[in-house]
């Protein structure tokens, strides 16, 4: 039988809380409670079937009742059957004095020390009253209805305003029991009443019976269902206070096997992101300890230069060919530590995840003649060829989607790596590529410098590295922002040789930016 209680103040808010986020009216400011949500899963359905509970008991213990009551009353009637049929009469000639008699015998007959009443109905077979109470009412039947003779039936039945149970039997004309008779059709009726007093208070020690012992077990009932619930959720207590508990330098895995299986996947899935992380700041580490080795040689330049001069000035030997010296390398060194900073900006901004890219049609074209147009000044300088070949500006085929500062940033670093590494009189050339097929665009920076062997060509992306066998002044992060610039553009960056050697040539190197292309919706 299910058992239903109101669960404690706190769980029932909670609880309430979660039963309104099921039916979309929870406040999103408000944190779910999953404890008291599983608690209203199981205690609404309890609370739902009281009710129903107290429903079918009744009607059970009814059923229950009726049944010793009924067979003792059909066991009357078919006695007051027999004595009807069997009784030899007083008088035929005087039909009062014989209904008389037939009523001393049925009163002796159904007489009770209860206190319920009984009421009876003696019927002959012209539908007359033999004997009994003329209030009972004749059943209802429908038309040829034929019934079993001495066969027992019960029903529900209002002697003026008191409620009885009725049994009742037809008897066939010859008297035969179990002949089958049409009702009312040269046949006798039998009937008894009785009131339903007893049955009332059998069925309702029966519902006590049954009802009371469940307010024992209610609140025992709520008390497991609330242990249970806690114990089910100590694990998790105990995985907050692990982590809580936690240096904040501690990026270990957790461990998966004191946690329930249902929780396992959040488990592995914290692990991967402290394991993502672990990696992330151990890159960055690496990162700046990195770049505050390449920033410390400029700025020591800058320093010993400075040193230099001061010393000269303040010894009364100022030369001022040594002093220009001094200041040519001093204005070298900021530049080079200018030329640094401004490399670890944009590698910051091209390793910025967080930053959507804003995603707009860039005529990639545009952007390289422009790119080239600022490094001619320094091509001529260097007596470097720089050139660009590729369709105009303004061609459809060559609008990607994509971030124009970024791109730049790209195509900027690709230059000024061939530059750095072509020596005077090569050639640097830019080039446009629209794919034939319109899947992809592709960019090209080659030059004639010395190449990048084979073994290295993975590693020069990575910061601060440099090729073997260079002396070239450089921040070694050049590569490495054309790579994040390109992955953040879904774009694949390939490194091969610009020409085949040959007569005493180097090979050169070909820089190739294969761009997916997109359209303004996707």
């Amino acid at each position: 039988m299910p058992v239903a209680a109101a669960a404690p103040a706190t769980a029932r808010i909670r609880g309430l809380a979660a039963l309104r986020g099921t039916f979309g009216v929870s406040n999103p400011r408000e944190p779910r409670s999953l404890f008291g949500e599983i608690l209203d899963w199981m205690l609404a359905p309890l609370l739902l079937l009281w009710p129903m509970s107290l429903v079918i008991t009744w009607l059970v213990a009814q059923t229950i009742a009726n049944r010793p009551y009924d067979r003792e009353l059909g066991e009357r009637v078919q006695t007051l059957a027999r004595l009807a049929t069997t009784a030899p009469p007083a008088d035929m000639s005087d039909p009062d004095a014989a209904r008389s008699a037939l009523e001393r015998a049925a009163l002796v007959l159904l007489s009770t020390e209860e206190e319920e009443q009984l009421f009876f109905q003696v019927l002959g077979r012209r539908g007359e009253l033999l004997a009994g109470d003329s209030r009972l009412a004749v059943p209802e039947l429908d038309p040829g209805t034929r019934v079993t003779s001495g066969a027992v039936r019960f029903r529900d039945e209002t002697l003026g305003e008191e409620p009885v149970r009725v049994a009742y039997l037809w008897l066939a004309a010859d008297g035969t029991p179990g002949a089958s008779v049409q009702a009312g059709d040269s046949d006798a009726l039998v009937q008894v009443a009785e009131t339903l007093g007893k049955r009332s208070r059998l069925a309702t020690e029966i519902v006590k019976g049954v009802i009371l012992p469940q307010f024992v077990i209610l609140p025992v009932s709520v008390v497991l269902i609330w242990f249970a619930l806690s114990r089910g959720f100590s694990p998790l207590l105990r995985l907050q206070q692990t982590i809580r508990d936690r240096e904040s330098h501690d990026l270990s895995p957790i461990d998966e096997r004191d946690v329930p299986l249902e929780v396992a996947p959040l488990v592995r899935g914290i692990n991967e992101l402290l394991q993502r992380l672990d990696k992330s700041m151990g890159a960055q580490r690496h990162f700046l300890a990195d770049a505050a080795h390449q920033l410390k040689t400029p700025l020591a330049g800058l320093r010993t230069q400075a040193e230099l001069a001061a010393r000269e000035i303040d010894g009364g030997r100022a030369d001022l060919g040594a002093l220009r010296h001094s200041l040519k390398q001093i204005s070298l060194s900021s530049q080079r530590a200018a030329h640094m900073v401004n490399q670890l900006l944009a590698m910051a901004r091209a390793e910025d995840h967080g930053l959507a890219i804003r995603r707009q049609p860039v005529d990639l074209a545009a952007v390289v003649r422009n790119v080239v147009r600022d490094f001619v000044p320094r091509a001529l300088e260097q007596r470097i060829d720089l050139g660009y070949e590729g369709p105009p500006t303004g061609t459809p085929a060559l609008r990607l989607m994509g971030e124009a500062v970024l791109l730049g940033e790209l195509v900027r670093n690709l230059i000024d790596n061939a530059l750095a590494y072509t020596p005077a009189g090569g050639s640097v050339t830019a080039r446009v590529l629209p794919d034939p097929f319109g899947q992809v665009v592709v960019l090209q920076v080659e030059d004639n410098g010395p190449g990048i062997p084979a073994a290295e060509r993975e590693q020069v992306f990575q910061p601060f590295y440099r090729a073997l066998g260079t002396q070239v002044d450089g921040s070694g992060l050049g590569l490495a922002i054309v790579q994040e610039v390109a992955q953040r553009h879904d774009a694949e960056v390939t490194v091969g040789d610009a020409q085949a050697p040959g007569a005493g040539k180097t090979p050169g190197a070909l820089f190739t930016v294969r761009f997916p292309l997109q359209t303004e919706a996707g």
